[in-house]
């Protein structure tokens, strides 16, 4: 595959794992940066050059150092990367789990791909490569079964009420908010029914569980 592949990865083991994928596409051209500011710099080098990267392949999560970044997450990259040069192929390669904050990759950052570290990822990885190569946007089926089951019955008095529950309120507080603020529904009763559909749909126990389940989809 005669493509240039620009990595921004922080942690040199994952680097290794990343070699021997695009080893295995024939993949020779290839750069790292263990900054996003690093990774930007170097996007702006090869354009300048006339040599544009054809793909990044980029972490999420950057641990904070002693050296100052202007661009300290992934996500801030794939933004500026994306503004810089918008014909630019972008996969997302992370351990983040929750199908609300790799949903918001895909339709605010505009990412081509996304891969989950773990089992299987240089599989996954290579797989994903060909096909955002192709031209076609790659997000897990689970990621995607995930974020129908969880999101699309949810309306915004649903996440306000969640929002509520995971701050400490009882439901009398709630009601009492409700009925001050003009939100409807308000009654006591209307809340707790609303509250127990929320578990059904999530499938948790009780209100903690919901709650920590909500947090971890990114949902609130």
């Amino acid at each position: 595959m005669q493509i240039r592949v620009l990595i921004a990865e922080d942690h040199e083991i994952e680097n290794i794992g990343v070699i021997n994928t695009l080893k295995e596409l024939n993949v020779s051209e290839y750069s790292f940066a263990n900054y996003c500011d690093d990774a930007y710099a170097l996007l702006q080098k090869a354009l300048k050059e006339d040599k544009p990267f054809d793909l990044l392949i980029t972490d999420l999560g950057f641990v904070s150092d002693h050296r100052v970044q202007k661009l300290n997450s992934g996500q801030s990259l794939i933004r500026e990367a994306r503004a810089l040069q918008p014909g630019l192929k972008i996969i997302a390669f992370s351990i983040e789990k929750r199908a609300a904050v790799i949903d918001e990759l895909f339709k605010i950052y505009d990412v081509d791909g996304f891969v989950s570290k773990g089992r299987n990822d240089g599989k996954e990885l290579r797989s994903t490569i060909i096909k955002v190569m192709d031209g076609d946007k790659v997000m897990p089926q689970h990621i995607l079964n995930s974020i129908r089951n969880t999101t699309q019955n949810l309306t915004p008095y649903d996440i306000q009420l969640l929002q509520l529950i995971a701050k400490g309120w009882k439901q009398k507080e709630v009601e009492e908010y409700y009925k001050e603020h003009g939100i409807k529904p308000d009654s006591r009763s209307a809340i707790e029914k609303r509250l127990n559909d929320l578990r059904e749909t999530l499938n948790a126990r009780n209100n903690i569980e919901m709650i920590v389940m909500c947090k971890d989809l990114g949902l609130i």
